[in-house]
């Protein structure tokens, strides 16, 4: 599929004086020129904002704030963690970068839960409970999802593994006993895990079944998937929005819990002795207000 810095620069010959000027500011600037309105891209490049509307419905969008949209959502993936660090030059202050960002998060999960395919959710359920081991992966940013994943899959399966480490070798020897009866599941968002993509290809290669976390279809995340699952990851920042995600994946360990009552019950009441006895959680009381025990006697 044709990017839309490779559409600008084909078009880019025939294209007027005016649009010559957007064009240019684009390719040189895309990182910028992305979360600029018509107005300001025009002012930029010494053209009106009418132009800037124009320029955009020619080159097949529907307008400006389509364009912007599609801009945005295609730099995802391309953009460096310096011209991420560009996006906060737009924060007034401090009040606003906070606010903006947390509503961001939520406009995330909004996205999330309208556009969530029940269909594959059920799949996703299904394949998990039916396999004979878990694995689970998530490099990078993606690391607290699959850790969050994992510490909560060991409560509802006996065979779980998490795939971690910094050494492709090391990614290897971890997936390498998966098998057509195991099921992968892969973790990533923009900029997405080569060592992530490369693990699902391999898990497919050896008929295990994949299931893929990510924001959208039609990317190296899922194409060797069988489930997908999409949660909105928009990035506000240098720093990736993991609230949608997080909350997709809290939804399916509950639904998995559903299915899983009784082990669940039985691993808890198990656990709740060893925590108590080995004081793993604070009971309400700290050791020092506890009455001392009488040595004397």
């Amino acid at each position: 599929m044709e990017s839309i810095i490779e559409l600008i620069t084909e078009q880019m010959p025939q294209m007027s004086k005016g649009h010559k000027a957007i064009a240019s500011y684009i390719i040189e600037s895309y990182d910028k020129a992305a979360y600029m309105t018509a107005a300001k891209l025009g002012e930029e490049t010494g053209v009106s904002e009418s132009t800037v509307v124009r320029f955009t419905t020619e080159l097949g969008f529907e307008g400006y704030p389509h364009f912007q949209a599609s801009l945005k959502e295609e730099l995802k993936s391309k953009l460096t963690s310096v011209q991420r660090l560009n996006y906060t030059e737009r924060f007034d202050d401090d009040q606003t970068a906070v606010r903006d960002i947390m509503k961001s998060d939520m406009e995330n999960l909004k996205e999330t839960i309208a556009n969530l395919d029940d269909e594959a959710m059920a799949k996703a359920v299904d394949a998990i409970l039916k396999a004979r081991k878990i694995y689970i992966m998530g490099l990078r940013s993606s690391a607290p999802l699959s850790a969050f994943m994992h510490f909560y899959m060991t409560l509802l399966f006996d065979d779980v593994v998490h795939i971690h480490s910094n050494s492709t070798n090391e990614v290897f020897e971890q997936i390498m006993p998966i098998t057509k009866e195991d099921i992968m599941i892969g973790i990533s968002f923009p900029r997405y895990s080569q060592r992530t993509i490369n693990s699902m290809e391999y898990a497919k290669k050896k008929g295990a079944t994949v299931l893929a976390i990510t924001d959208k279809d039609n990317t190296p995340m899922t194409q060797k998937a069988d489930i997908k699952l999409f949660a909105k990851s928009s990035m506000a920042s240098f720093v990736d929005s993991l609230s949608a995600p997080l909350s997709l994946i809290n939804a399916l360990l509950v639904t998995l819990g559903i299915h899983r009552r009784d082990h669940i019950r039985s691993s808890f009441e198990s656990l709740e002795i060893l925590w108590s006895q080995y004081e793993v959680y604070n009971g309400g009381k700290d050791r020092a207000d506890r009455p001392q025990e009488d040595t004397q006697s």
